[in-house]
């Protein structure tokens, strides 16, 4: 097995289930409302909905770092602000974070094992390090998700 198809295999388990250490990115998010997902029960902290936002916008920022590009966001574009906070809006945002997390899983699944050792554009490590940290983004933001919904019950 070549290793990008591994590291997309780790991501995949992160993102849908069938992971090591528990419950998925989208397994914690299924019963998410736009109500809890709006709530901020943690003074100071993001919410599950911003979080969300949070995560579509870096597997966008991945895929074009992946593509050649020195890619950064904005502290708006990192951490987007909600702007309705209706059930539709809600599923949108977790629609728009699976589309961009399964482009993510096509390109990383397709991309040959040598670019890993290729430099990032406009950073000082390789993709290999790139692609392992996206995997520990993800488990990161789960995890505090999780603690968001705790906080709410």
């Amino acid at each position: 097995m070549f290793e990008t198809v591994r590291i997309a295999d780790q991501l995949k388990r992160a993102f849908a289930g069938d992971a090591w250490h528990g419950p998925a990115l989208l397994e914690i998010l299924a019963d998410v409302d736009a109500v809890a997902a709006a709530a901020r029960p943690i003074s100071g902290a993001h919410t599950i909905w911003e979080l969300t936002l949070h995560l579509a916008a870096w597997d966008g920022v991945i895929l074009r770092r992946l593509a050649g590009e020195a890619e950064s966001l904005t502290d708006d574009e990192d951490f987007p602000r909600i702007r309705d906070s209706g059930e539709v809006a809600w599923a949108v945002a977790v629609a728009n974070l699976q589309r961009q997390h399964q482009e993510l899983l096509r390109v990383i699944s397709e991309l040959p094992d040598s670019q890993l050792t290729g430099q990032v554009p406009g950073k000082d490590y390789d993709f290999y390090f790139l692609l392992h940290g996206t995997v520990q983004h993800a488990l990161y933001h789960a995890g505090q998700i999780v603690i968001l919904k705790r906080a709410q019950e």
